[in-house]
């Protein structure tokens, strides 16, 4: 057997925690995983998994070739993708997490061009709301929106992007345009889900002061285009960054207002792990992402000037 793909299928196991799931990982059958792991283990002469019925664990022994094996297979992946830069070709996989609604919107066409400059990236897209766990889920590059909470990470920023308040003209003629953020209580208002304390809305008044009001939920969603649709069908108002508001503002479908208020802006980085080595196509792939949304967003210049 090939000692690196024993490797590799050992590591799979102790970043994924199951043979299920290493196996998932590399396309492989769970017990072509437990060979590998077996015949690694019998020839390296020591036990460096402990597994009952219940539990996998990793033994001393097995945490430090763990620790050694991820950086031969670093290595291993640098040198071929150091000969491949050499010939101006980058290659191998190149699997990245991403926000939903921002994905769907904004990167296909980003992605498509660094696919056309380096015809020799596979790339595998996790699309979705779900904070991925970048090691667990064998991720090389994750998209992140909003506040890093996770220190292990090694982040990047791409952009940031304003916040807006809108509503449907429909709306505003039915129940008039909101006065000041203390106002929102007596609207109907769309919340993120996702975000801790949905319901508060966070403003910051002429001296930065941070205030937050509270406001009428009429409905929660975990998706920010399902929240604006729903707005721009009249039911309330929304809160959104404008990277998701920007085509219904565009369109005359949503109308920003209280827009003499500052919102937070959202930013956002491109993350990584710390414990894995960055491998040249990451790194380019990390750069291209950065000069592509470099300067002001085009979906914050498209909600420019269009309020009530």
């Amino acid at each position: 057997m090939n000692k690196f793909d024993d490797m590799q299928a050992f590591n799979a196991v102790v970043e994924t925690g199951s043979f299920t799931a290493a196996a998932d990982r590399l396309d492989a059958d769970k017990s072509a995983i437990s060979r590998r792991v077996s015949a690694l283990e019998e020839r390296l002469g020591v036990q460096l998994l402990r597994r009952t019925t219940r539990t996998l664990n990793i033994t001393e022994t097995g945490q430090s070739f763990y620790e050694h094996s991820v950086r031969l297979l670093a290595d291993l992946d640098e040198a071929e993708s150091a000969v491949a830069q050499k010939h101006g070709e980058l290659r191998g996989r190149l699997k990245i997490s991403l926000p939903l609604s921002f994905g769907l919107r904004h990167m296909c066409k980003p992605i498509s061009e660094f696919s056309k400059r380096h015809t020799g990236v596979r790339f595998d897209l996790d699309v979705n709301d779900r904070l991925a766990d970048l090691i667990q889920d064998d991720i090389d590059v994750a998209v992140r929106i909003g506040r890093l909470t996770d220190s292990s990470l090694i982040a990047r920023r791409l952009f940031q992007s304003r916040v807006i308040v809108t509503a449907s003209p429909d709306y505003l003629a039915r129940f008039g345009i909101p006065s000041s953020p203390e106002a929102l209580s007596e609207h109907r208002c769309l919340v993120y889900s996702n975000l801790p304390d949905a319901d508060r809305w966070l403003w910051y008044d002429e001296h930065g002061t941070e205030h937050r009001c509270k406001v009428n939920v009429v409905m929660s969603a975990n998706n920010g285009d399902m929240l604006s649709q729903a707005s721009a069908d009249g039911l309330g108002l929304v809160i959104q960054p404008t990277f998701i508001a920007h085509s219904f503002v565009r369109s005359g479908a949503l109308v920003p207002v209280l827009t003499d208020v500052r919102w937070p802006d959202v930013t956002a980085h491109a993350v990584y792990p710390q414990a894995r080595h960055l491998s040249y196509r990451v790194r380019a792939f990390i750069d291209f992402l950065a000069d592509y949304f470099d300067g002001t967003p085009y979906w914050d210049r498209d909600c420019e000037g269009k309020h009530r």
